[in-house]
């Protein structure tokens, strides 16, 4: 089978080819033994020449055990054998309680490769592929495996997919019949579908940075304005006599400076009118009645201008505006968040702008009324339906919520996102994953209930956005750098990863590489992962459907993986034109 030793490198051996019998067609990545009496050294066969076969070097064999890395190189005299079948289980895992079936391979007669559950799930994986590779019916294969494992019942799983298609819904909504302990939660954006609930999220509980990405937020200076209509917003939320006082307060001032301006008295008037007009309560609107003495007049009856251009009840208007201003309101803080809309954003939203420093600073209220703008077409778009939660409810129990399925502890939390567009999509998985996160590092001890996000066209969401530079961070480079020491772990799937965040892929320790085409995503996987050879990315080039190359930490050599089937598959397939073109 091979000829004598004549080159030896700290990476590679030459192996002369036999000049007598024939070299077996089937010798390309298949797994050898350098083997003397003082060790065993596991190589794999890289290139076939008409003279050389050169072998990489993988490990050692220690104790009956594979450690990746060779110190002590083969000698010239060491005999060279293929791998027999028995040894094959050095190399693919072993079969135990903390391991399940990923795939088999094709190099070994479908000899089973068998994965660590913590190597493989406490870190970011990455699953890449061309469309039609494989990539979906492969990740729908792995979570029914992991389902499907008889030696172990993931209940306290808590595995979010983002589904940008809706494909995984049919390969998982059945788990309950692997195991009646296991259940399947479905949240859709499709109104017309009947299965599952419409997705939908408290707006109460988004923070600034949520609602500066909601609102596509472009300067820092949106980001006080925002800072200032949630907090308006959570003083109004109830109909008490403090929002009441804090509404009329905030009229008031924004009234006083306009009175204290060099405007006309004319253009004094239109300004506060158009105050009026947007924000007022029951005491303080143009109708309400001013009490002079022995005689009372409307508010907006004040604003008559005399001959000299002027109001000649300007004292009895100031008196009357400055009863309404309490500066001891505008150090008042909000105790607790509540209850509100959308609608009740709009309005807290009026009031940011009439407040001080808005209204006579024209880059600030530029900045206000292109966020007034946005608040409100989306308001009034069918965006609007996924914000409009009923009642109160804690972030806690929201995220309980979340995992919980008539009653019942879910383990998968399927979201299909196909009916919005991809700037919301975004938003929304940006939202629910630093939902998450948060709630991970409050927890008091660290990693105790882990969350996996599987995040299908990561492309479309991961991108290297405009995140940091508005509001300091992209949350899923925060969840790549330190999401793994919580308990909150990142899956991508993507055909395109080139146009995913560097960062998020550099974080990545665990990968499965479906046949992918394009060399700018050929040549950023390259350049981006230290750890992935020329030879994976010359192997992934040939993959069959369903195959896919996996390597990472949880692999102790690079590994060519064939994959069943799903039963039942995602809804990824290729439409059948035949079929529809019949008569």
């Amino acid at each position: 089978m091979f000829g004598k030793i004549v080159y030896i490198s700290d990476t590679e051996a030459h192996v002369a080819t036999p000049t007598e019998g024939s070299i077996s067609t089937n010798l390309m990545n298949m797994h050898v033994i350098f083997e003397d009496e003082k060790k065993k050294i596991i190589g794999e066969v890289e290139d076939v020449g008409k003279d050389i076969i050169k072998i990489r070097f993988l490990g050692e064999v220690v104790g009956n055990r594979f450690v990746g890395g060779v110190i002590r190189k083969p000698t010239f005299s060491s005999k060279l054998r293929l791998i027999n079948r028995d040894e094959v289980g050095l190399l693919v895992g072993e079969d135990n309680d903390t391991s399940f079936n990923l795939g088999v391979s094709p190099l070994y007669d479908d000899y089973p490769i068998r994965v660590d559950i913590n190597s493989l799930f406490s870190s970011h994986m990455a699953i890449f592929g061309n469309s039609g590779s494989g990539k979906s019916c492969g990740v729908a294969r792995l979570l029914q495996n992991i389902f499907q494992n008889p030696k172990l019942l993931p209940y306290k799983s808590n595995i979010f997919i983002f589904d940008a298609y809706g494909e995984y819904h049919n390969a998982l909504k059945s788990v309950n019949q692997i195991n009646p302990n296991l259940n399947f939660k479905f949240y859709t954006t499709n109104v017309m579908q009947t299965e599952g609930q419409i997705l939908n999220i408290p707006i109460w509980l988004l923070d600034i940075d949520d609602m500066a990405l909601l609102l596509r937020s472009e300067t820092h200076n949106q980001l006080t304005i925002i800072e200032r209509m949630l907090k308006l917003v959570n003083i109004f939320a109830t109909e008490d006599e403090m929002a009441n006082k804090y509404k009329n307060h905030l009229i008031a001032k924004a009234i006083m400076s306009i009175l204290y301006t060099n405007q006309t008295a004319s253009s004094k008037r239109n300004d506060v009118f158009a105050i009026l007009a947007t924000c007022s309560t029951n005491e303080f609107n143009m109708e309400s009645p001013v009490q002079g003495i022995g005689y009372t007049r409307k508010f907006r009856e004040l604003f008559t201008i005399d001959t000299q251009g002027q109001f000649p009840e300007s004292i009895l208007m100031s008196e009357y505006v400055t009863s309404f201003i309490d500066e001891s309101l505008d150090k008042y803080e909000p105790t607790e968040t509540k209850f509100y809309t959308l609608e009740d954003l709009e309005k807290a939203l009026e009031f940011t702008l009439i407040s001080e420093g808005l209204l006579h600073n024209d880059e600030s209220y530029s900045d206000a009324v292109t966020l007034k703008v946005r608040l409100h077409s989306l308001t009034i778009s069918e965006n609007s339906r996924y914000l409009r939660y009923p009642e109160f409810i804690t972030i806690e129990n929201y995220i309980a919520s979340l995992v919980a399925a008539n009653g019942r502890k879910a383990q998968i939390i399927n979201f299909n996102l196909e009916d919005v567009d991809d700037w919301f999509a975004k938003v929304v998985v940006k939202i629910y994953s630093k939902m998450l996160f948060n709630f991970c590092k409050r927890l008091k001890q660290r990693a105790s209930i882990p969350f996996h996000i599987f995040i299908e066209e990561a492309h479309r969401y991961i991108q290297k956005d405009s995140d940091v530079e508005l509001i300091g961070y992209n949350i899923f480079e925060r969840i790549a750098k330190e999401g793994r020491k919580y308990g909150i772990i990142l899956n991508l799937i993507s055909q395109r990863p080139v146009e995913i965040s560097e960062t998020v892929i550099s974080q990545c320790s665990n990968f499965l590489i479906f046949k992918l085409n394009h060399p700018r995503d050929v040549e950023y996987i390259t350049k981006m992962l230290p750890n992935i050879s020329a030879e994976i990315v010359e192997k992934q080039k040939s993959l069959q459907p369903g195959t896919c190359m996996a390597f990472g930490g949880a692999f102790k050599v690079p590994m060519i993986v064939k994959m069943k089937m799903p039963d039942p598959a995602p809804s990824s397939s290729s439409c059948d034109v035949v079929a529809t073109w019949k008569v």
